[in-house]
């Protein structure tokens, strides 16, 4: 699951992207909340894949400030989404694709190009690492924003069942490192 879209009146300045700690998961939850209302993952999700693979989550805050935003990514199989809400017990062996299972922005840090730094951050870190794509399942309607990120629509049976979980509107996308 990744992004909800949405602008704000006037986005919030001074906010920056970090790597995430746990004392930002209840900052990181109540995100979720509001840019998911329709995929409910619970604080215990955010940290086990926190404790998975820290070097691929992020928050968005002002210095001291709370977070207004996040990125959650690890390596996974292609043409594969994890269940909604569970936790993983390890990463794939087999991982083909460095997923990018959710950016989220708070409305008030909406509108104010923050989802770019951190994307092209994670697709560098990727491509440093060996993946060759990024992947994730863009939901809210927000296919047309991943698209400008250089995602592309991959429609295949493999993912049709699981993408009903996720809404009418959910499309599994790929980008090539």
């Amino acid at each position: 699951m990744a992004f909800s879209q949405g602008r704000a009146e006037q986005p919030l300045p001074g906010l920056s992207w970090r790597p995430m700690t746990a004392g930002d998961l209840d900052g990181v939850v109540e995100v979720a909340a509001i840019g998911f209302p329709d995929h409910f993952e619970g604080r215990g999700c955010f940290e086990n894949r926190l404790g998975l693979n820290p070097s691929g989550c992020f928050v968005l805050s002002a210095e001291g400030g709370p977070v207004r935003g996040y990125m959650v990514a690890y390596p996974w199989r292609r043409e594969a989404a994890p269940a909604l809400n569970t936790l993983i017990d390890a990463l794939p062996e087999d991982a083909e694709v460095m997923y990018l299972h959710d950016l989220a922005l708070h409305p008030e840090a909406r509108g104010g190009g923050h989802a770019r730094p951190v994307v092209e951050a994670l697709a560098d870190q990727a491509r440093a690492q060996g993946w060759r794509e990024l992947a994730l399942v863009a939901v809210n309607d927000a296919a047309p924003f991943w698209g400008r990120h250089g995602f592309n629509v991959h429609e295949t049976p493999a993912m049709a069942a699981k993408l009903a979980s996720y809404g009418d509107d959910a499309r599994y996308m790929l980008r090539t490192l």
